[in-house]
């Protein structure tokens, strides 16, 4: 439980302050939104004085997705053929290998026991289960279709999990040969190249000026390694530090949608994975506006963020959220905005949004099995560019002397 200090507005236009408690931002949003206010800000007030274990331990306390995936997978086909919530959860208590699911079983076990709706006993692990899993659970309970709520939400973060997988994977081969340069470069500017200068010098060669580059480079990295090194980690951790605030983050998104390639990428994913979300929340019986609240918190880039934001606000106004979409033709595609406009025409919002996630998700698949090829040849010219200027570095002294004999 957090406790939140807040800004809100009124049915009448009214701005007041105040205090509450609650399980994440969306509750607050909930709790507010039942007495008829709106959030205008909000800011959780941290406790001074206390360390806070929970920020160092979760990174022990985390389940694996693919087991979430399993888990709203095997319920929804337990409670499909019929078996009652308890003992369902305690099927799956007793299969689970993770001792921390296990743990967290056990509680929603108890409270499901004691008369605790499903969805409430899963807000109580947001580190766990994000907002969209405990929104379309609840939707699943009140239209009384838990089980195919549930299969709904496997097979969302099925989606998202594989499209992850795709783009990590097609990231993974660059990242692995420029790493493997920079440490070959590193031991051979500690071990192979002093020796050689090592050798001009005792024969008096001229050192020409890509020589004594490498020579400078390495004598630097031999003597004061260790300040080069502690120089790195600060210039680092606060390009880090100011990504993570909002705003270095919004410059941070927007060179990002900048790059060759990689923008027009990133666009297509976050198009995606908005319109995935919305689509499992739509069709689960979320309400529309809570359903686009909790994708904007799915959706990475702030850029896009603010674009669901807008939506959230025109939706409350009476507004249709495809004006808003429109509106934003240089991140969301024409394309999406279209068939969301065709959706709200038709009452067929979700279905459509789910044609368009099969369509962007397809082609991001695609383009990130081809991205190695698109990459290939920017590796081979770097790589090729270090391997040059280290051979002329080394031949030139070799060519004066030789001349010099």
């Amino acid at each position: 439980m957090s406790h939140f200090i807040f800004k809100a507005k009124k049915a009448t236009g009214e701005i007041f302050s105040g205090e509450k408690d609650a399980a994440d931002r969306y509750d607050l949003y909930k709790q507010l939104r039942e007495n008829g206010d709106e959030v205008v800000e909000f800011k959780e007030k941290r406790q001074s004085g206390k360390f806070n274990f929970n920020i160092n331990l979760s990174i022990f306390n985390r389940v694996k997705t693919i087991e979430k995936i399993n888990f709203a997978r095997n319920l929804g086909s337990m409670l499909e053929a019929g078996l009652n919530l308890s003992r369902a959860l305690s099927v799956l208590e007793r299969q689970t290998k993770s001792k921390v699911f296990k743990v967290i079983l056990t509680s929603l076990i108890s409270d499901v026991t004691k008369g605790v709706t499903f969805s409430e006993a899963l807000a109580k692990h947001t580190k766990i289960f994000p907002p969209i899993f405990v929104a379309m659970v609840h939707a699943g309970e009140q239209s009384g279709t838990l089980a195919e709520s549930l299969k709904v939400i496997a097979k969302q973060m099925d989606s998202s999990y594989s499209l992850d997988r795709r783009i990590k994977g097609a990231l993974m081969y660059p990242a692995v040969i420029l790493v493997a340069m920079i440490l070959i470069g590193i031991l051979m500017f500690i071990f192979v190249i002093p020796t050689l200068l090592k050798t001009f010098t005792e024969l008096n060669v001229k050192l020409p000026l890509t020589t004594q580059i490498v020579l400078n480079i390495s004598n630097t990295i031999q003597n004061q390694g260790l300040v080069v090194l502690a120089i790195l980690v600060l210039i680092v951790g606060a390009i880090v530090w100011y990504i993570r605030r909002p705003s270095g983050k919004k410059i941070y998104h927007a060179l990002i949608l900048k790059l060759p390639v990689v923008g027009s990428l990133v666009q297509e994913i976050n198009t995606a994975r908005t319109a995935r979300t919305l689509a499992s929340l739509l069709n689960s019986g979320v309400d529309i506006i809570e359903s686009v609240d909790i994708t904007a918190t799915v959706v990475q880039n702030v850029h896009f963020r603010s674009i669901l934001v807008k939506a959230s606000a025109a939706i409350k106004k009476g507004d249709l959220m495809s004006k808003i979409f429109n509106e934003s033709g240089k991140l969301y595609p024409i394309f999406f905005a279209e068939m969301l406009s065709v959706g709200e025409e038709t009452g067929k919002t979700g279905e459509m949004l789910a044609g368009v996630a099969d369509y962007y998700e397809e082609d991001v698949s695609q383009r990130t099995k081809d991205m190695s090829t698109v990459i290939e040849p920017f590796l081979v010219l770097t790589i090729g560019g270090a391997v040059g200027f280290f051979a002329i570095s080394m031949i030139q002294p070799i060519y004066s002397l030789v001349d010099s004999v």
